[in-house]
């Protein structure tokens, strides 16, 4: 708004030109341009944006707002086979319900005296996740799957005073953009390097690692499953090779995969981080999916935990609990910038769908979720694999999500994905620009919504794309 508007911009508070002028003259500044002075004037625009009208009428906003949303496709509508990342899982009724209960949905962050219930329901969640994980120890959720590597990584790196980590050189390039924000720019004080180690067969290859890994690693890092849905074959291997050089092993899992194979701490792993979303949350766009971190319970990994700790102890009155936070003056809430990295703009309330969702499972329930899943992932990729010059280059060990080779079809993935959209079907993920080595590959993914039916619906789908 320049100075000769006397009207405020509907939507914008104090956008009156008198009130900014009141709030240049409060804090000295002249001008607005004054403010920004320290940023050079190559960087600035030149001219001004060209920007439409405010719309002042609600009801023409509301339409407006429609009309542009009404442009995206869900995946109730259409068919879904995308992963790598954020994965379409059933989540009961009753999670919603519970979620957004007023006494879950309003004191996410409240006053002691309204904490109580809730703080019952983190350490369930916490609780249920431990056990799920054979660990001991599980802070509240971060952000994102990448937040809560980049936290372990650092959390290593406090406890071994060491700078480099070491991650598979085929990996999430999100869940890696996110790591390298954590690791910090090289002109950082406490800037980590990251190695990459070579991969044979989608899986970590021991020989190059053995000679990466040194005195001057704070950790390891994979994934199991993998990025390409792998599960790491040699894990107990890559942990025993961290140990013998001090370095941490850090693990990422998917958490539906447990109630079918062992957990990491059972092969060696130090500190275990992952998705939370599986668990009962529902795939958003532009909001925070969740990440868990937890460990064994001793001092060294406890004191390093940025964020928060439920805990539990008896009360005054017999067979009475609390519950509340522990070491929360390790946290920026409690030390500011001398926190054990920063803490907030985390995603507390889906702790409470996870509980709710782990609770639902229960550990049989668990067992035949994983069976199911890597059951109908392994039916699609062989019934993909029938398909005239489509091909599975990992045909087993995979869960829930496998790559599919299009190469010698003589389509590229986006025209696939193009025809498949024009059936109302999403494909998978297109690898081809970020794993050349793979051709015309894409990654699809396969949960428990997947019928038989769907996959043939998407078998069917493919033999028309590649004719």
């Amino acid at each position: 708004m320049t100075a000769n508007e006397s009207g405020a911009h509907p939507w914008m508070g104090n956008s009156l030109a008198s009130v900014k002028q009141a709030m240049l003259d409060e804090i000295g500044v002249a001008t607005i341009e004054e403010l920004f002075e320290q940023i050079p004037k190559e960087h600035r625009l030149k001219a001004k944006l060209k920007l439409p009208p405010g719309i002042k009428s609600e009801a023409s906003l509301r339409r407006h707002l429609t009309s542009i949303l009404s442009k995206n496709e869900d995946c109730e509508e259409n068919l879904n086979f995308l992963g790598a990342g954020c994965w379409q899982h059933h989540v009961p009724a009753v999670v919603d319900e519970i979620v957004g209960r007023t006494e879950f949905l309003t004191p996410v962050w409240g006053s002691p005296q309204s904490d109580l219930g809730r703080n019952q329901a983190w350490f369930e969640y916490a609780s249920q996740l431990g056990e799920l994980l054979n660990m001991d120890v599980v802070s509240l959720p971060v952000y994102s799957w990448g937040c809560a590597i980049g936290h372990a990584i650092r959390m290593a790196s406090r406890m071994t005073d060491r700078h480099e980590v070491i991650i598979a050189d085929i990996f999430d390039p999100e869940r890696l953009s996110v790591v390298e924000n954590y690791c910090e720019p090289v002109d950082m004080p406490d800037h980590i390097s990251i190695v990459r180690v070579k991969t044979a067969n989608g899986l970590i290859d021991l020989a190059d690692l053995k000679k990466k890994v040194t005195a001057k690693t704070a950790a390891v890092y994979f994934e199991t499953p993998s990025y390409l849905g792998l599960f790491e074959t040699n894990a107990a291997a890559i942990a025993a090779t961290a140990r013998h050089f001090g370095a941490e092993t850090i693990v990422g899992v998917d958490p539906l995969t447990l109630g079918i194979v062992r957990p990491p701490a059972d092969f060696g792993a130090d500190i275990v981080v992952g998705p939370t979303q599986p668990l009962g949350v529902h795939m958003n766009c532009g909001g925070g999916v969740g990440g868990f971190i937890a460990s064994r319970d001793e001092a060294r990994y406890v004191r390093e935990y940025n964020g928060f700790l439920v805990s539990i102890t008896e009360t005054a009155r017999a067979g009475e609990f609390g519950f509340g936070l522990a070491s929360a003056h390790q946290t920026s809430y409690g030390m500011r910038e001398k926190g054990k990295d920063w803490t907030g703009n985390s995603v507390y309330l889906w702790a409470i769908a996870n509980a709710v969702y782990m609770s639902l499972l229960g550990p049989q329930g668990f067992k035949e979720l994983g069976e199911l899943i890597i059951s109908q992932s392994h039916f699609a990729a062989k019934r993909l694999g029938e398909i005239a010059g489509v091909s599975i280059p990992f045909k087993t060990g995979f869960f829930k999500e496998f790559v599919v080779d299009f190469t010698k079809t003589g389509k590229t993935v986006a025209e696939i994905n193009a025809a498949l959209r024009k059936q109302k079907i999403f494909g998978g993920k297109d690898l081809s620009a970020e794993i050349p080595a793979l051709g015309q590959s894409a990654l699809y993914c396969v949960t428990e919504v997947h019928t038989s039916e769907d996959i043939e619906r998407l078998a069917a789908g493919i033999e028309k794309a590649v004719m």
